[in-house]
């Protein structure tokens, strides 16, 4: 039997689709993308065509490319973000881009994030970042949270929704992604008290998103490269113990907006970054992973291809894995324009079903595919990773 196989969320989209997103036009708040009937048809037929492009690669558990994100520009790998400033009352522009300056609120003495574009590794390679790495470049203007965080994403998110179910047949499982409360309280606080009343705030408002997702059956793929990458954005560097203190309070934001939901239908996607930057300032998976291990989630996706992280799959067997956890190793890389063998793929699965069994692995792609790489690689790169799971 193969190996069930996944992505973890955004595909590339067509050319129809960013031509339409490009022309559509903001609301009075400066963010909010308007949206038309039009639109509205054009995207569940991306859906339709974007599910049946992944059956045809191999992918068997199908995902909807994230392609009901609202993008701010026709560069797609911000909307896993970006979509929630459209979905959460509370949040406005100020003369303060808030991806240029640093959050604000923080408790005296705690770790504080810096700003997106003071990142050591940036530091480290100045150079390289001014030249090749895209980190935000002509992303939309971040808004700040000015008052009470509320969802309001209630039709986007039916529409999410509606669009994927209505491509999936008979017994066939589907995914949705939605921003984790720690990625998402990233925007700068100028109302909550404390950092843990905003993330909390967050963690209360988009619950309603994660609630109406695993509601219709689907799994809700909580987005949070925060976990990981938060470390790259804080300086002076902090120490592990400060780092993992730091991390275990978003954790402890995804228990309080999952309680009560299906564990099952819920999964945890876990990443350094999909940026083309070096990542050499990148935290290490062994200090991280005891922390991450406490989500209860019933499945977690993870880079396992990454050149940075792939050597790092001996941790998942030292660590104490729940015996339910379903591991989602990425084993396709957003970070390269090499298309993996597919027995390279099937080595780099075995190494998942040799710790947990094959009953619990779902092999995936690292992070996002769309936007980082070619279309046309990001497809032979999905053919490659169905291939290597029959192989496996």
């Amino acid at each position: 039997m193969s190996i069930p196989t996944t992505t973890s969320g955004s595909l590339p989209r067509t050319a129809a689709l960013i031509d339409a997103n490009a022309s559509r036009t903001f609301d009075e708040d400066g963010f909010t993308l308007q949206s038309t009937p039009e639109f509205a048809e054009l995207t569940a037929q991306a859906v339709a065509d974007v599910v049946a492009r992944q059956r045809d690669a191999g992918i068997t558990l199908v995902g909807d490319g994230e392609f009901g994100k609202a993008m701010s520009n026709a560069v797609d790998y911000g909307a896993w973000w970006s979509y929630s400033f459209q979905r959460a009352e509370g949040l406005s522009l100020t003369e303060v881009n808030a991806f240029n300056e640093p959050p604000v609120r923080s408790e005296p003495g705690a770790v504080r994030l810096t700003s997106f574009l003071d990142r050591r590794d940036r530091q480290l390679f100045p150079a390289v970042y001014a030249e090749a790495v895209e980190v935000g470049a002509g992303a939309t203007a971040f808004p700040t949270t000015t008052g009470p965080i509320r969802y309001r994403g209630q039709a986007a998110v039916a529409s999410d929704i509606r669009n994927l179910t209505a491509t999936l047949g008979d017994g066939e499982q589907g995914f949705l992604t939605a921003i984790a409360p720690g990625s998402a309280a990233r925007v700068r606080n100028d109302f909550y008290a404390t950092d843990e009343e905003h993330i909390f705030a967050w963690a209360d408002a988009l619950r309603e998103e994660y609630k109406a997702i695993t509601d219709a059956g689907l799994i809700v793929q909580l987005d949070d490269p925060s976990l990981a990458e938060n470390f790259d954005q804080i300086n002076p560097e902090p120490s592990i113990a400060d780092y993992q203190a730091f991390t275990a309070l978003r954790i402890e934001a995804i228990n309080h907006a999952i309680a009560g939901l299906p564990k099952e239908l819920v999964r945890l996607h876990l990443c350094w970054g999909s940026w083309h930057g070096p990542h050499t300032t990148d935290v290490a998976l062994a200090d991280i992973l005891p922390v991450i291990l406490k989500a209860n989630v019933g499945s977690i996706s993870f880079e396992a291809g990454n050149v940075r992280h792939e050597h790092e799959y001996p941790v998942w067997d030292d660590a104490r894995v729940p015996d339910d956890l379903v591991l989602v190793p990425g084993v396709v890389s957003h970070a390269t324009n090499v298309v993996e063998h597919p027995d390279l793929v099937a080595q780099r699965i075995r190494r998942y079903t040799a710790i947990v069994g094959e009953d619990r692995v779902i092999a995936s792609t690292d992070c996002g595919l769309g936007g980082r790489i070619h279309p046309d690689i990001a497809w032979a790169k999905l053919a490659s990773l169905g291939e290597g799971a029959r192989r496996a």
